[in-house]
């Protein structure tokens, strides 16, 4: 694949799609310590057929982006929780766990050697950035592998809604996403690979994506396909599911944050069960890639339960959606050491 093009892009139409940048970070761990990394041109890595990733899953990443401000600047939102985060998946995985301030400076490297292709203020692009650790080792038994590899690499991505934020319907799955002492609070692509044939399913009857219940009864909610479910009650408090097998996810904490302290909304983590439904005015899903995606609809034994609405956006939901964009752009005043300006 040629090398991607800053000059060539059309920064108001860009996708979500792979593209080979100039430049990622790479650090090798072998003979129990991490050796020094550094930036790369190369977009390949180097495995044997008996990588232990291949075989027994043994990987983790992170989701995360980088953003042009007005002013010109690029700032990073929150990157020391990803660091946290992959440490614990890589902890979970018993892999080495690459050090937290290192983890912040690899990223910071990678966005500042392809500041090019930050998209500019205004056209809802941003730089999106997968750090990744493997195990690259080779060993045919099922146990840890010998060698790692951690990898930062980054592309242009567009913004996730055309023509504006606009509510989807949902279906609930017969499928598990994880098993409560399982690894669905790691990001690991297990969790990823078991979600494609209920997404697939879901797609293919209409639905954005499917949600997922709890893996013990199947009564309460759990994750929104690859995204975390919340709930504005009609009394507004903002609900969002509690369980051992959801992704802490970091938009999701952001939004509690901001629903208490500047929306003065109550909150709340704890049960969210699918036949209580009707306690909500608005629902949506959130994550790194689309912040919020509001839910209009949500199908579970063949009846839609419809929030706010099908094609309009609830005002509660619109508010946390600009105000965490905003802090994330650089338009908006963000809570302390939410934000990391990329010099």
């Amino acid at each position: 694949m040629a090398k991607a093009d800053a000059s060539k892009l059309d920064w108001n139409n860009l996708g979500f799609e792979y593209m080979d940048l100039p430049y990622r970070y790479t650090a090798h761990w072998k003979d129990g310590a991490w050796q020094d990394g550094g930036l790369t041109e190369n977009s390949t890595l180097p495995l044997s057929e008996a990588a232990v990733v291949l075989h027994y899953g043994q990987g983790a990443f992170e989701g995360m982006k980088a953003y042009r401000t007005p002013d010109n600047k690029i700032q990073l939102f929150r990157p020391d929780r990803n660091a946290a985060r992959l440490k614990n998946s890589a902890e979970r995985l018993l892999m080495p766990v690459f050090p937290e301030d290192k983890f912040v400076d690899a990223v910071k490297q990678v966005v500042k050697a392809n500041a090019d292709f930050v998209p500019p203020y205004g056209t809802g692009g941003t730089l999106y950035i997968r750090p990744l650790l493997i195990g690259s080792g080779a060993t045919i038994g099922v146990h840890a592998a010998p060698e790692y590899i951690f990898t930062v690499f980054a592309m242009p991505v567009g913004s996730y809604f055309k023509g504006g934020m606009t509510p989807v319907n949902f279906t609930t799955s017969q499928y598990d996403r994880a098993a409560h002492k399982g690894t669905g609070q790691s990001k690991v692509g297990g969790n990823y690979a078991a979600s494609l044939l209920p997404g697939d399913n879901a797609h293919k009857d209409g639905f954005a994506d499917c949600v997922y219940l709890d893996p013990v009864n199947h009564q309460k909610i759990e994750e929104v396909g690859s995204a975390n479910f919340f709930g504005i009650t009609k009394d507004n408090v903002f609900v969002t599911p509690k369980s051992p097998s959801i992704l802490p996810s970091i938009t999701k904490y952001s939004l509690l944050w901001l629903a208490e302290h500047r929306l003065g909304l109550g909150t709340e983590e704890g049960d969210v069960y699918i036949d209580q439904l009707d306690r909500f005015k608005e629902a949506g899903a959130c994550g790194t890639a689309a912040v919020i995606s509001p839910i209009g609809g949500l199908e579970h034994n063949g009846k839609l339960h419809v929030f706010y609405g099908e094609t309009e956006v609830g005002p509660v939901t619109k508010k946390l959606y600009d105000e965490l964009t905003g802090i994330q752009f650089g338009t908006v005043e963000a809570p302390e050491g939410w934000i990391q300006v990329v010099d």
